[in-house]
């Protein structure tokens, strides 16, 4: 896995030795009804992925459906016939790396298939690069192979509508063998002024809470014991089906198996309606890690308005407070946005006052930049010195704080599920989600999925080391 440190996004070629392709004949068998595959051609295809859980899920799928079709996923970009990319939109630098991409994907004179946000939402731009590139969109993953038969014949193919298929219980090839992606939704109900998402993915569709179990059970089944549950905001999961979030995670966590759920980001507007419920589950519930994504933006109630979030601070803060008290070991991540238009001075002061406060272990800062099609688009920006400025104030906070948080958990027993191994580190998850580096790690001849008993015994602002103390 490479890391585009300075935007935080990860770029992921598909396959690895470890993957595996789960095994849904019936979705297949629907699949095969749709598009006649050509299995004895045997292209190779390259598949690289950027941005949220959510997109790595997407290139997961769109490799998996490939491979039951007859296509080899290949791990090296010069065996390939044809490439795809799965782009991501969410910020102005990330767009700006997305083109470059693609330009540089085109010099390969290979056919090439766009999917992902950045096709919904600056298609222009792309055919700019490349007139001839075919489109995939992030909700017609079910055209996948079609896009990709007709892209090898030269075809230039657009497929951008949103499709009925919901994205569970599809064929996929894991990046990693012991992580299962799961999204619960498509879409969102939020309207955030600055957010190109909403315009790529559209309204929230939640997935039947029956469909998610299926995934969830097979995915334990092929050796899975993280379940990432993702989507555009886990918040206002359910609204649509007469669900919620919390009544979702019931369900999960009675899924029989040694596994942990890691719940993916949900937004403070609606988190407060199922607080307090979600707090119990958090607390009584051992398979769900003690970790929460909840991003405030700004620390300025009026900044707050500009960006049409739907919250203000107390929410932040009551749902800060709350989960502390039941669960003070708890890790809280939140996103915050710099230099957003009409931010003064003060505004920014009460974002620091608000983290200062709050200190959540993790902060993902973002300098405000424009996405077309947005409303916040039209607004004046601020200069460009001033966002770098605050951007820099608030990564040194962040850092303080961070460091600090960790070495609260020094001395710490406990077990660790080894989720990354290197030729530099291996790496697991505690209880908390904490990033746990095992010393001298590679002496113990590890494997991704193994849990064990380590103690910790220093910590940085990114991680926790701990040494070995037994298997489990």
């Amino acid at each position: 896995m490479q890391k585009l440190k300075p935007d935080l996004i990860e770029n992921i070629s598909i396959l690895k030795k470890d993957v595996k392709l789960n095994n849904h004949d019936d979705i297949i068998s629907k699949l095969d009804n749709k598009i006649k595959p050509n299995r004895n051609s045997k292209k190779n295809v390259w598949i690289e992925a950027y941005g949220c859980s959510a997109n790595i899920a997407d290139s997961e799928i769109i490799a998996g459906i490939l491979n039951s079709h007859g296509y080899n996923i290949v791990n090296c970009i010069d065996k390939s016939d044809l490439n795809i990319i799965v782009t991501c939109s969410v910020k102005d630098s990330t767009e700006h790396k997305m083109l470059h991409r693609i330009k540089q994907l085109t010099g390969d004179n290979k056919p090439l298939l766009v999917a992902g946000c950045l096709t919904k939402t600056e298609r222009k731009k792309i055919e700019k690069v490349n007139p001839n590139v075919s489109l995939l969109g992030p909700n017609s993953l079910d055209r996948s192979v079609e896009a990709v038969n007709l892209t090898l014949s030269n075809n230039k193919t657009v497929f951008v509508d949103d499709s009925s298929e919901e994205k569970v219980n599809l064929p996929r090839l894991r990046v990693n063998k012991s992580i299962s992606i799961v999204e619960i939704a498509s879409g969102c109900l939020s309207n955030c002024s600055f957010c190109q998402t909403k315009l790529s993915k559209g309204n929230l569709k939640s997935y039947r809470p029956r469909s998610i179990i299926s995934q969830i059970k097979n995915d334990i089944k092929d050796g899975c014991n993280e379940i990432w549950l993702t989507s555009t905001d886990n918040g206002c999961y359910g609204k649509d089906i007469k669900s919620n979030l919390v009544e979702l995670l019931k369900l999960c966590t009675q899924v029989e198996g040694n596994y942990k759920i890691r719940v993916g980001m949900l937004n403070p507007m609606y988190l407060s309606e199922i607080l307090y419920d979600l707090i119990l589950v958090y607390k009584n519930e051992e398979k769900i890690f003690k970790f929460l994504h909840i991003p405030v933006q700004s620390g300025s109630n009026k900044i707050l308005k500009y960006m049409y979030r739907g919250h203000d601070i107390k929410i932040f803060k009551k749902a800060i407070y709350e989960f502390r008290k039941s669960i003070p070991e708890i890790t809280i991540a939140t996103d915050v946005i710099v230099g957003f238009p009409n931010e003064t001075e003060e505004d920014f002061k009460l974002t620091m006052d608000l983290i200062r406060e709050s200190e959540p272990d993790i902060i993902n800062i973002s300098k405000y930049s424009q996405r077309s099609g947005t409303v916040s688009s039209r607004l004046k920006n601020i200069p460009s010195d001033q966002k770098k400025l605050r951007s820099t104030i608030l990564h040194s906070l962040s850092r303080e704080i961070s460091k600090r948080r960790n070495t609260l958990w020094r001395g710490w027993i406990g077990d660790v599920y080894i989720d990354e191994i290197t030729n530099t580190l291996v790496q697991g998850r505690n209880y908390a989600y904490k990033s746990v580096i095992i010393n001298n790690g590679h002496t113990l001849n590890l494997s991704i999925g193994q849990i064990i008993k380590v103690k910790v015994v220093d910590s940085s602002q990114y991680s926790l080391f701990a040494e070995f103390l037994d298997f489990k």
